[in-house]
């Protein structure tokens, strides 16, 4: 087999590996990985919280205090104020099972579960439903859907024809947020794994082969995909907090318009 039919065959190979996710409701080779999020979370907070201190004993502790109050500040208080104190549970769950989902999916032989629809399409709607729920708690079922036209506005039928565009605007938003953060985290291990391929790649001459000047030569390429694959890892873990920080921060602004008054 020449090498393009086996970077083909292993490009293929990825791909299929990568998306093998369902949609709603199967085990998948994700399915473990999101069960081990879940219990890496819990325990995660649960050692935490049995080592709080007013100084922090230790970096662990430290690290979590972190993003505790980052989320806190520039999530829930920087969007929403005082009133995102009741708020703040569902903020620190979504940002915490995100970032450690996205920053799991780096590790070389694990999976992104962050990088199926399946996962993401489940953590857009119960976004939409907890927004959504307290819109109607904070102003009342019937003041809720009229919220999405502005009050006053004339003449009616411009009114409805607002209405519609602002409620539709509001459900796209359960397909925005599964979307983005779907097609941010697997479309970044996609490229990992093909940087990682053609390392190999360039890299097997000269073990199949032993040394000689061909072989010398593609395994100079293959330092260089190497490189550029270090580089990836690190622009992917960049990417993995930036996605949490991205979905948590919109449903934080979402509940903001939600139980505003707008």
């Amino acid at each position: 087999m020449n090498p393009f039919d086996a970077l083909k065959e292993k490009i293929d190979h990825l791909v299929e590996s990568v998306a093998s996710g369902p949609f709603i409701g199967e085990i998948t080779t994700f399915t473990p990985f999101i069960i081990l999020i879940f219990i890496l979370v819990v325990t995660l907070v649960f050692v935490a919280k049995s080592q709080l201190s007013l100084v922090p004993k230790n970096r662990f502790v430290g690290v979590v205090e972190f993003f505790v109050d980052f989320t806190k500040d520039n999530i829930g208080y920087g969007v929403m104020g005082e009133a995102a104190k009741k708020h703040l549970p569902f903020l620190l769950t979504l940002f915490i099972f995100i970032l450690v989902s996205n920053l799991i999916g780096i590790i070389p032989g694990s999976r992104a579960a962050t990088g199926t629809i399946g996962t993401t399409l489940p953590l857009a709607a119960i976004s939409f439903l907890y927004f959504t729920f307290h819109g109607i708690k904070a102003q009342g079922g019937l003041h809720y859907l009229k919220s999405f036209a502005p009050a006053g506005l004339k003449p009616a039928p411009l009114a409805g024809v607002i209405w519609f565009l602002e409620f539709f605007s509001m459900l796209l938003r359960l397909l925005t947020l599964s979307v983005r953060l779907f097609a941010n985290m697997f479309a970044g291990h996609l490229l990992l794994g093909m940087f990682s391929i053609m390392t190999y790649l360039f890299l097997q001459p000269i073990i199949t082969a032993g040394i000689s000047a061909v072989s010398v030569g593609f395994s100079v390429a293959s330092l260089l995909w190497f490189v550029l694959l270090i580089a990836m890892y690190a622009l992917e873990v960049f990417v993995a907090c930036v996605q949490a920080y991205v979905f948590t921060l919109l449903s934080s602004v979402y509940v903001f318009l939600a139980t505003s008054e707008h």
